[in-house]
Parts: C-alpha cells; structure tokens; sequence
C-alpha cells in the first residue's frame, strides 16, 4: 500500500494538460549548450529554464512570480539575489541600471567574476524566463573554458538586441549544489511536511540540546 501511495502521489503531481519531452544532453558542454539542445522543441516561443540545484521556497512559486512579470513586460527575465562578495566567484554576476519603472535592465552579465571585477553583488541562481532569440546568440557563443558554453555569454549578447531584465524574486533560496544547503532545504521542508513535520521538529529539538 506504501508503494501505490507514492505512486499516487507522483501520479497527481503531473497536471493533466501538460506533456512532457524529455531531451538528453549527450556531452556535458554547459548549461548554453543544454538550453541549445531544447531549441527543437521550444522553437520561436519563450521559455523557463529551472536550474535543480536552486531550490527556491516561494508563495506564489519563483517561476509563477516571473512568469507573471515576463507577461506583462515582454522580455527576458533572470533572476537574481544579493549575495556576499566574496561568492561572487561561484556566480554570473549581473550589472544593473534602474529604470523609472523600477525594473532593473541588465547592462552586462559576467560569469564568475573574481570579488574584485565584480561589477555588483546581484548573482543569477538558477531561474530564467528567455525569449527565443536566445537561441541565435547561443549557436554564435565561442566555447570558454573546458570546451562548455555558458548561458551567461548568451544573455551578454541578447543585450545588446533586446532588453533582459534582473528579477528579484520573493521566497527562500536553498543552494542544493552543496552538501550544507542540501541539508538546509531537507530540514525546512521536513518541518513543513504534513504529517510528519511536528515529530521531526520534536526529534530536532531533542538531537540539538
């Protein structure tokens, strides 16, 4: 019975009018050159990607709060976050101007930025809501380092056509790429789960005295 309520619930997870496409990146050469690989079934329409590793805890989701705005400004959104200079090495990092409407077009978006170089402390993490012509400018990007092509050098070229707007999103982000933040989302969400959350809290409490 365990079994089949799993199933249940991965079953009812899946909304009736969405399909799903799956497409296998073969060689590891970036997370541009995955988005790449997408553009047969994307095709002149916009799109999100959603990075794994970001888990962001958000009421209404990351992606709803964007798709939102996207909707309602017509043009290319990155998410970002403030974070602590000294990380900015481990981000593409974004340059900002502020608009009169309060949107933040981005100027220059670079891609792990030594703290020094770094021209701000807004970091993408792991959403986007891109327009098609993305594509183009990833077919153009050179390949950088360890042959991959980066989705940051696209979004630099996008700019220079187009308007690509920073978005700074409302909810909680868990950095699941490592062990601690892995753990971190583990915890939140053990307490937040129905059912067993008020007996996890009661074991934290009692492992942490």
């Amino acid at each position: 019975r365990g079994k089949n309520k799993l199933l249940e619930e991965v079953q009812a997870s899946i909304p009736k009018n969405v399909s799903y496409i799956y497409i296998r990146q073969i060689e590891t050469l970036g997370l541009g050159h995955a988005v790449l690989t997408a553009r047969p079934v994307v095709g002149d329409n916009p799109f999100a990607v959603i990075l794994a590793d970001d888990l962001i805890d958000g009421q209404p989701g990351a992606m709803s709060q964007m798709i939102k705005t996207y909707n309602q400004r017509e043009c290319s959104l990155v998410a970002v976050q403030d974070i602590p200079r000294e990380e900015t090495g481990s981000y593409g990092i974004v340059e900002t101007k502020d608009s009169a409407q309060g949107n933040k077009k981005i100027l220059n978006i670079i891609e792990k930025p030594h703290p020094h170089d770094a021209p701000s402390t807004l970091a993408a993490v792991g959403r986007y809501v891109l327009h098609p012509g993305i594509f183009d400018c990833l077919e153009g990007v050179q390949e950088g380092a360890g042959g991959e092509i980066q989705l940051t050098d696209a979004i630099a070229k996008l700019i220079e056509t187009q308007p690509v707007h920073a978005f700074e999103f409302s909810g909680t982000r868990y950095d699941c790429g490592s062990k601690l933040g892995f753990l971190e989302a583990s915890v939140a969400y053990g307490l937040k789960r129905e059912g067993i959350g008020p007996q996890f809290h009661s074991y934290l409490r009692k492992m942490t005295k």
